[in-house]
């Protein structure tokens, strides 16, 4: 999904927004007034703007899967038969709730994908009864992640 490049229309107002608002989503509007030194109303039809040119595509919390028994988060690799084959595969993948990421890219693997799972027989389960039970994947390699060290968003250009 390719967005338009737009920041031609984010001036230096709307990055001052982006740059609090990625810091914590649930900051009030009227603090965030305050910092930036313009009106509330000012922020909200700024943070409209910027969803509406698809600047801002999502809310929401963000859950710790840990919390919910997911104690292995998993890389996976995937190669296909042949590369058109992803948009037939990307629905079986989309049918398994513990991908929460899914790439189509280059390199030794037709798709990248990112899982949750509650443990190793778990993820033996995903893996061989689900991922590579789908029709074109060819191979699979499972990387573990040990510890997630950096979550960040993408720099707000000022």
């Amino acid at each position: 999904m390719n967005a338009p490049v737009i920041t031609e229309k984010i001036d230096a107002l709307d990055r001052q927004i982006l740059d609090i608002i990625t810091k914590n989503a649930r900051v009030p509007f009227k603090d965030v007034a305050a910092v930036c030194g313009v009106s509330r109303a000012a922020i909200h039809q700024r943070v409209q703007r910027l969803i509406d040119l698809g600047v801002i595509t999502g809310s929401g919390y963000t859950i710790n899967p840990k919390t919910l028994g997911y104690q292995t988060c998993t890389y996976i690799g995937v190669k296909l038969e042949r590369g058109s084959m992803y948009k037939d595969v990307v629905p079986y993948l989309e049918q398994i709730p513990e991908i929460i990421e899914c790439h189509f890219c280059t390199g030794p693997y037709t798709i990248l994908v990112k899982l949750y799972c509650r443990d190793n027989e778990h993820l033996m389960e995903l893996l061989n009864r689900q991922i590579q039970e789908i029709k074109g994947v060819t191979a699979t390699e499972t990387l573990i992640s040990l510890e997630e060290s950096i979550v960040r968003h993408i720099p707000i250009v000022k």
